[in-house]
């Protein structure tokens, strides 16, 4: 469920009274995460993020350093309405993603949460449905809210605590930061999720029968937007 969360132009006081008291209410990284960024109007003009993806060499796994990911406005043909694409270039890949609404919603966090997710379920073979659950749950009860007024920084590590951590082949230690300007209501500037160690990817089915599947070295895993 999604949270909604009215800043106002009180954005930036909200986010200093709570960095200077140290005690973020339960939801109020999720609050900052969600803010309400819209409706938003981009007319002609574009967002732009660099797009970093590293991890194991694993053969359902598209890594790649000088990747982007756009966010647009076009016109739906079927009613004449704006509506909001998001376009995703690598050298692995290129593919668009939406149609999303022009109201509230921020589809590059929504993207990047679940790319995130799925990233981890290819990797380690585990239930997308729970790593969703969990990583909804670090959002809204367990992020730590950091960093100045200025530039506040959301924190979450999802799988810290978690009774299957043992079974998650490295992901145990992901990590992820929403970096974000004084006012929350703004496009968030970087997000990150990454593992302070190597994860290690299932082994490949071999290609020539009757030979061993041959697991891909582990490597760190990373993730990361930047809004240029």
């Amino acid at each position: 469920m999604r949270m909604r969360f009215s800043w106002g132009g009180a954005a930036a006081l909200v986010v200093a009274c709570l960095l200077a008291t140290g005690a973020a209410r339960a939801g109020q990284a999720g609050d900052l995460v969600f803010a309400d960024r819209g409706p938003w109007a981009l007319g002609d003009r574009t967002l732009v993020w660099t797009m970093t993806h590293q991890g194991p060499a694993a053969p359902n796994f598209a890594r790649f350093d000088n990747g982007s990911l756009t966010l647009s406005q076009a016109t739906d043909p079927s009613d004449g309405k704006p509506v909001l694409h998001l376009d995703q270039k690598s050298d692995a890949l290129s593919r668009r993603i939406g149609p999303f609404p022009t109201s509230g919603g921020d589809p590059v966090v929504t993207y990047f949460l679940e790319s995130t997710t799925r990233d981890m379920a290819a990797l380690t073979g585990g239930n997308p449905d729970y790593i969703r659950n969990r990583l909804k749950d670090a959002v809204f009860r367990g992020g730590e809210v950091t960093g100045t007024a200025d530039a506040p920084e959301v924190v979450l590590r999802p799988f810290a605590d978690d009774p299957n951590k043992a079974r998650m082949h490295g992901f145990e230690t992901l990590e992820i930061r929403f970096r974000m300007g004084a006012d929350p209501s703004q496009p968030v500037r970087e997000m990150i999720a990454r593992t302070t160690g190597p994860v290690a990817a299932p082994p490949a089915q071999p290609t020539v029968p009757g030979a061993a599947p041959v697991a891909p070295e582990p490597a760190p895993y990373l993730h990361a937007l930047a809004l240029q």
